[in-house]
């Protein structure tokens, strides 16, 4: 999932800009990924939707299957929401661009219920932030407003950096990252109330400057199949938590490898003064692109530098992989189907990971 967010830029966010395409309550032990052969798999696409197709999107930023086979794309710069048939031949829009109910206007986030196959959607109709929920056919089936006036959205490629820019969907709640709450994640039920928080913001050092302390606490909350949570931070130093069904953590880990070792070598300790008052804001680049969690409960995680880092259920690499489909690939989005295939943007591939 493309890969929920609060990284922002040093500018006047008055207008909308776009950035070319990177107290904790308990102890924790920081412990590495652990031992893993450093080679790295090419998986090679195995399918995936016609280019012809692919090609009357804007910029397919989720691409998702459901049960009955039928697949969803979230056409960001295109203000839609897209069904394809299962054979791939067939495609027909399913919401479109409006500012009132049931339509999306300056969409931020898109996740879909498998089984059922209804799907949120996150946009910003006039600098208010809002969730819909629609079923598989497009039609609204509610929805919810969060308070306060949404800043001026800021996108880095394809990811969106302020806001709700990412979020999960249960079919029973939606997840949201929200560190200005005072923790990482945000459980709202269906009409909008919060159900609870979890996940003790990390330390940043730079506690006493909140835009950016909440900037490096921003990132991607994740459904474990298996029972559970993952939450993987995005920007500055690369990591991620496992909590279990109750909020509880279970372990964190920091991402480590050849491949990211001088992103992580260069990341900035220091940024530049800022007045606090014309809506300044810390530009902070994110290291990683997506991520998503496989049948077995295993993290899958794409970093900004092009390869994806595969860890096991406790928190182990296990593996290294990059995608080809017509060329190499650099995930923007990562998603399972109902088959365990995973669904890839851009390009709308399909990989078997074996």
């Amino acid at each position: 999932m493309a890969p929920p967010l609060r990284l922002l830029a040093i500018a006047l966010v008055s207008a909308t800009v776009t950035v070319p395409a990177s107290s904790a309550t308990q102890s924790i032990r920081l412990t590495p990924a652990g031992p893993a052969s450093s080679r790295v798999e090419t998986l090679t696409s195995v399918g995936g939707i016609p280019p012809h197709i692919v090609g009357t999107f804007e910029q397919p930023t989720s691409f998702q299957q459901i049960a009955n086979g039928r697949y969803f794309v979230f056409d960001r710069r295109g203000h839609s929401v897209h069904a394809i048939s299962e054979d791939g031949t067939g495609s027909f829009t399913l919401v479109e661009i409006g500012q009132e109910p049931g339509r999306v206007i300056e969409p931020t986030a898109f996740d879909a219920e498998p089984e059922r196959g209804t799907f949120v959607v996150a946009d910003a109709p006039r600098s208010q932030e809002r969730i819909q929920i629609f079923n598989m056919s497009g039609q609204r089936l509610g929805g919810f407003t969060l308070p306060g006036r949404a800043d001026a959205r800021i996108t880095l490629g394809s990811l969106v950096l302020n806001g709700v820019g990412s979020l999960q969907y249960t079919g029973q709640s939606i997840l949201i990252s929200q560190p200005e709450t005072g923790s990482l994640v945000t459980e709202y039920g269906l009409g909008g109330t919060p159900v609870r928080t979890f996940g003790a913001l990390r330390p940043t050092g730079h506690e006493d400057d909140r835009p950016l302390h909440l900037a490096l606490n921003s990132g991607l909350p994740l459904v474990n199949p298996r029972g559970g949570f993952y939450f993987v931070f995005i920007v500055g130093a690369p990591m991620f938590r496992k909590y279990d069904a109750k909020g509880q953590i279970a372990f964190e880990r920091h991402i480590e490898g050849r491949e990211i070792d001088a992103v992580v070598t260069n990341l900035p300790a220091t940024w530049p003064a800022r007045t606090g008052g014309g809506g300044e804001l810390p530009l902070v680049t994110p290291t990683v692109q997506a991520a998503a969690v496989d049948a077995r409960g295993r993290l899958w995680v794409s970093l900004a530098v092009g390869c994806t880092y595969v860890y096991d259920a406790d928190g182990d690499r296990m593996r290294i992989v990059r995608f080809r489909g017509a060329g190499l690939v650099s995930p923007t989005s990562l998603s399972f189907s109902p088959k365990g295939r995973l669904l890839v943007t851009p390009g709308l591939y399909e990989f078997d990971p074996k």
